[in-house]
């Protein structure tokens, strides 16, 4: 099996050299793709001298689904597996990848913090979804076989800003491919030792207006408008404003702040749920994917091929 590694990164240099090292000491025979975002702390430069890369694919968009698409655009594997910058690979990634993608369409592993003992306890996650059984998966460590990633879930969905690993695991579901999970599959996230760490390529999960907005959407576009989908989104929004409404009591936050958590829940919903049913009748084939792989041509600034 050929297999292609692609890392999309933003203002991460020291993290992405890091993880870069332990691609080449690991994964030596793979072929690496390094996208970058609008990088301003000389990730370019780092990446071009080095010569365990293959690819350098410079974007403009601050969005990680548009750097993961644009990965698979000029990737050549048989195989195609997303990798975190700020992630390390052990010696055993690659051939837990390829056990997982003997079985199944798409594998994916545990992510072991810095602070956490080698051995971790983290499980896959799965729910049953009106009728259907999603396996879902961090975008950050997870492969494909490459014809699964192109043909049926035609990339990412570039419309979502956050979530759209688990957009891929519904639609995954959709067409009945499995997804493996494999412990032997582990990365390693290092603390920075500042505690704080580069921004993403989109808005934080815990933004309220786009957890909910991608929420609505994903789920309207896979599912339609049905009970299920709606008690989902539901016990979402009721969890978060008892937790909303606790920090008010406890001093955390003010009033104010409990009617804002609110008002960005409902525009989240409201525009996710235009959104979806949208994109549901844009696409009505299992893919469920308006705006993916085959409707971009320019995601790409500029390209560095050394291969």
């Amino acid at each position: 099996m050929n297999l292609s590694v692609v890392v999309p990164t933003l203002n991460g240099r020291e993290r992405l050299a890091a993880s870069l090292d332990s691609l080449a000491a690991g994964a030596p025979d793979t072929e690496v793709v390094v996208v970058n975002g609008p990088s301003a702390d000389g990730t370019t430069g780092m990446v071009r001298e080095r010569d365990d890369v293959d690819v350098l694919v410079e974007i403009a968009d601050r969005c990680i689904n548009v750097a993961r698409n644009a990965g698979i655009s000029v990737a050549q594997g048989d195989a195609v597996a997303f990798l975190g910058f700020d992630l390390q690979v052990g010696s055993e990634w690659v051939d837990a990848i390829v056990d997982g993608l003997a079985t199944a369409h798409a594998v994916t592993g545990p992510v072991v913090h810095s602070n956490q003992t080698d051995h971790t306890t983290e499980a896959p996650e799965r729910r049953s979804i009106a009728g259907r059984e999603v396996s879902y998966f961090g975008g950050d460590n997870v492969a494909f076989r490459t014809a699964a990633l192109r043909d049926v879930l035609d990339g990412f969905d570039e419309y979502l800003k956050t979530g759209g690993a688990r957009d891929a695991a519904h639609r995954l579901a959709g067409a009945d491919y499995g997804v493996d999970w494999r412990e032997a599959m582990t990365t390693r996230h290092e603390r920075s030792e500042s505690g704080t760490g580069p921004a993403p390529m989109g808005p934080e999960e815990h933004t309220r207006e786009w957890k909910y907005r991608s929420l609505s959407y994903r789920l309207l576009k896979n599912y339609g408008p049905r009970p299920t989908v709606a008690r989902r989104t539901l016990s979402h929004a009721a969890a978060d404003a008892v937790d909303a409404a606790k920090a008010v009591l406890t001093g955390e936050h003010s009033p104010s702040a409990w009617f804002g958590t609110g008002r960005d829940v409902l525009t989240g919903l409201a525009r996710g749920s235009a959104d979806g049913l949208v994109a549901r009748a844009r696409d009505r084939t299992t893919t469920r994917n308006p705006n993916g792989l085959s409707q971009r041509s320019d995601r790409a600034v500029a390209t560095y091929d050394w291969r």
